[in-house]
């Protein structure tokens, strides 16, 4: 299992229940816990254990306030997962889990989009990348919001650099059903494995 880990990406509160909430969202936090037990089953339960065997490691978005993506500044989104606010925050559910150098924050520039987590860094200036090449993963597991923008990003990004990608289907929220479908067929088409349960 050591040669495998769970990338989350953006299950923050703004994407779950505020101001760009996603369908879906409330039952793909609960079945990205339910897949975490299934895949650590068996062990201990103590949540150091459990990321030493199977590593979680977390994509946020994390902007400043007047973001470049904000409608407010001319952007697609309204305004959402501004740093230090509720919004931004990953759901409790998920906090356990959450260690500090496997938390990797993108979109922290107020003149840059970022989608994917491969644009993001950890408080150390590692990227996603990175470190999932230091712990010499192969196979990653993938959950998260939205579908259709920066799960879709984040797989393609790890397709990219030679890792396995199987994404957690249950596990995902998305913007709308047409386009999750949508962009489900087109991982699938890509390569990514996609895991129904």
């Amino acid at each position: 299992m050591t040669d495998s880990a769970l990338v989350v990406v953006d299950m923050l509160y703004d994407f779950i229940d505020g101001s760009l909430a996603c369908l879906n969202s409330k039952n793909a936090v609960r079945e990205a816990v339910a897949f975490i037990d299934r895949m650590t089953a068996g062990q201990s339960g103590d949540e150091n254990e459990i990321l030493d065997t199977f590593p979680i490691l977390f994509v946020c978005d994390h902007h400043p306030a007047g973001h470049c993506s904000f409608t407010s500044s001319g952007g697609t989104w309204p305004s959402h997962c501004v740093a230090g606010t509720h919004g931004g925050a990953v759901h409790e559910m998920l906090q356990p889990y959450m260690k500090e150098e496997l938390t990797f924050y993108k979109g922290c520039d107020i003149d840059r989009e970022q989608y994917s987590g491969f644009e993001g860094a950890n408080r150390a200036g590692q990227t996603l990348g990175e470190i999932l090449e230091l712990m010499d993963t192969k196979d990653v597991y993938v959950c998260g919001i939205a579908t259709e923008f920066c799960v879709r990003a984040t797989c393609l990004d790890l397709q990219k650099a030679g890792f396995s990608v199987h994404l957690v289907a249950p596990a995902l929220a998305y913007v709308d059903e047409a386009g999750h479908n949508a962009t489900l067929r087109e991982l699938e088409a890509s390569g990514v494995r996609i895991v129904h349960k």
